[in-house]
């Protein structure tokens, strides 16, 4: 079995969403990026937890998993968001730029036809903020068909946390390839 990919999101994972009285985690830092396409006098604020770099670094360099970016900052995940957190570079999916006002026009998220397509067969760690049911039906479908499937949910406003790595390095420990390795 192949290595499995680690699909990783980043608004809601990397980049926490503020409470609602707009405070963010004290673990997290604030930056000023300017994403592409975006004018030079817009630039966009957002929160980094500096130790998520290592972290995340250490798992996505030590052979269990293949690291691709799985987020609608696209390019910019490699450009801005790895850089600032130390990450070494990685791929990223191109997912398209829809037209929709909810992530969930077909009830469930809107990356998993794309996704979908993309992994065919393969192995998967999926680690976004905003999965729903029908997400973790279909997770659970290709498991079955023989393509392990694991969705790891943080919540958004406190983002990744040091448990979500722990459950991701126990999964990929329990999978044929990482016993025969």
């Amino acid at each position: 079995m192949p290595l499995p990919y680690l699909l990783l999101d980043i608004d809601g994972v990397l980049i926490p969403f503020p409470a609602a009285d707009g405070s963010t985690p004290p673990t997290h830092v604030r930056h000023t990026v300017l994403p592409t396409g975006r004018h030079p006098d817009d630039p966009v604020p957002i929160w980094l937890d500096p130790s998520q770099g290592s972290i995340l670094t250490a798992l996505t360099t030590s052979g269990l998993v293949t690291p691709v970016w799985c987020t609608s900052w696209r390019k910019d995940a490699t450009t801005i968001i790895g850089p600032l957190l130390g990450l070494p570079d990685f791929p990223y999916i191109d997912l398209p730029r829809p037209q929709i006002t909810t992530s969930h026009p077909d009830g469930y998220l809107w990356k998993r036809d794309h996704v979908d397509v993309w992994l065919a067969d393969a192995p998967a760690i999926w680690i976004d903020d905003d999965f729903t049911g029908l997400d973790h039906a279909w997770a659970a479908e290709r498991t079955a068909r023989g393509a392990p499937t694991l969705l790891v949910q943080p919540d958004p406003h406190d983002g990744l946390q040091p448990e979500h790595l722990t459950e991701v390095t126990m999964w990929v420990a329990q999978l044929p390839t990482a016993r025969a390795a």
